[in-house]
């Protein structure tokens, strides 16, 4: 048996990357999966991809309105979300001197309203039993220079993740955090190779994270194998901030 069969499971900022990756494997796991992205053809064709049935939500992360929507078709087909993943965020570089205003309201209004709003419109269809994943990282624990608004914001998510369980463990629902380390997505790709070595030379483990295996901390944070776990930030990083 799948360890998440029957399960309904959104995943938020679900057509790229690491929430792609958490979506495909919940899948495979054997749960129904709707995904978002505020680009109508990337949630089409992740989708697509995903396949089993999944369904593509349209719907902007940094919405408290599309949230709501988004929750509401979850619940039209099933009437509940069993796991949830607030995965949607962005990362953009500006050292202190060079900050402007627009770009600390994109970083907090996507990484940490997103998530605020995105849980808050979920609550009504998630019951006990059910268990949330945010997706931080472990820049909220370090300082990268030209990261701080980046690093802040996810510092802000491993905050509501401990007064999130205080709140809802009660009620039997779960609240963790998966903090990657560097992830060779396909954004990361896109870096000079000179770059790319520098980032991997201080990872013990000599590589950067695979999407799968970030996707894999998710599952079993969301599964009834962590059943009690809550409060938890989970790093996925080769070692780098653990030695």
């Amino acid at each position: 048996m799948a360890r998440m069969d029957n399960k309904v499971a959104l995943v938020v900022g679900g057509a790229k990357g690491i929430g792609l990756a958490i979506a495909e494997r919940l899948s495979a796991e054997g749960s129904k999966v709707f995904i978002t992205s505020r680009r109508s053809e990337d949630v089409e064709k992740a989708a697509e991809g995903i396949g089993n049935g999944a369904t593509g939500i349209t719907a902007d992360a940094s919405s408290p309105q599309d949230m709501v929507v988004a929750v509401e078709k979850v619940r039209e087909a099933h009437g509940r979300i069993d796991a949830l993943v607030l995965n949607a965020g962005l990362s953009e570089p500006s050292q202190i001197a060079e900050i402007t205003p627009e770009h600390f309201d994109r970083h907090f209004d996507v990484n940490v309203r997103g998530m605020v709003f995105g849980l808050q419109a979920a609550l009504p269809a998630m019951a006990e039993g059910s268990s949330v994943v945010l997706v931080g990282s472990i820049a909220g624990n370090a300082g990268y220079p030209g990261y701080g608004t980046y690093g802040a914001t996810k510092a802000a998510v491993r905050a509501y993740a401990r007064a999130w369980t205080a709140e809802l463990a009660p009620k039997g629902i779960r609240v963790n955090v998966v903090a990657p380390g560097p992830t060779d997505t396909e954004m990361m790709a896109s870096v000079a190779e000179d770059t790319r070595a520098a980032i991997v030379a201080p990872i013990p483990m000599g590589r950067m994270a695979r999407p799968s295996e970030v996707a894999a901390a998710a599952l079993f944070l969301l599964s009834d194998d962590a059943s009690y776990i809550a409060g938890a930030e989970l790093c996925v990083d080769g070692g780098l901030q653990q030695v």
